[in-house]
């Protein structure tokens, strides 16, 4: 088994090792992960915050030693909290990183920071607070930062800038946290999940108070939320129909 991180800013990880493949997810700056299978030009790794696994390019990361992974795997997360940073490499060179960039492997890498960071602790009180700053960042299949994200990856993100690890999809999501009988019973930050004409869980989003919900459907958005779904203030439409809510902590 070998072992990587990320040095980049942020890298796509693909269904299948090659440039036009489907973008599964992102791997943002400071992510480790474990190397699966590794060809001429491609890696089909898993990541270890989440478990999700994909393909990269061979040349969008930097290999470790299973001794600093696990060392990596036991500090408490440090994450950039600003939309962007930057960090500095050993030849003075700039590298941008994203709201939520993984800070603990720069000594590894060589790289120094002097941004605003927030450590990985569980604190419910910045939950909502913390998705604000998504807020109207576009739509991307994949993505898990504010210049594209989508619907999963902007929920696993803020609980993960709060302390909090959320898996990738939303139905992997909604197997975690206990289930609310009612919307009446759910706080700020509590989760509700929908799903699609088959039953399947295709859509979760962030409950706030006063029957508000934030989500990502064509960009990180706050509509209406009832009994029945999500109520799009724009389209004057129920757009998605609640399956369940979920407190996760």
């Amino acid at each position: 088994m070998q072992y990587a991180i990320c040095h980049l800013s942020i890298v796509p990880l693909r269904a299948e090792p090659s440039d036009r493949s489907e973008l599964v997810s992102q791997i943002l700056y400071g992510e480790s992960f474990k190397i699966l299978e590794e060809r001429k030009n491609w890696s089909k790794i898993r990541l270890s915050f989440d478990g999700y696994q994909g393909w990269i390019d061979n040349k969008q990361y930097y290999k470790i030693s299973e001794k600093e992974y696990s060392a990596l795997e036991k500090e408490t997360t440090l994450l950039s909290k600003d939309l962007v940073e930057f960090i500095e490499d050993e030849h003075e060179q700039l590298i941008p990183i994203p709201l939520g960039a993984t800070l603990n492997g720069l000594s590894l890498l060589k790289h120094s920071y002097d941004g605003n960071a927030v450590q990985g602790q569980v604190d419910k009180s910045n939950l909502i607070q913390t998705s604000i700053l998504y807020l109207n960042s576009p739509y991307l299949w994949g993505g898990k930062t504010p210049f594209g994200i989508d619907c999963s990856g902007f929920t696993q993100m803020v609980y993960k800038l709060i302390g909090y690890k959320l898996l990738r999809d939303a139905s992997q999501q909604a197997t975690q946290g206990e289930a609310l009988s009612f919307i009446e019973e759910s706080e700020p930050g509590d989760l509700a999940f929908f799903d699609n004409n088959e039953g399947i869980i295709t859509h979760v989003g962030i409950i706030m108070k006063d029957n508000y919900i934030i989500h990502a459907h064509g960009k990180v958005r706050i509509d209406r939320l009832d009994h029945s779904g999500i109520y799009n203030i724009d389209k004057n439409m129920h757009t998605h129909k609640l399956r369940v809510i979920k407190k996760i902590i």
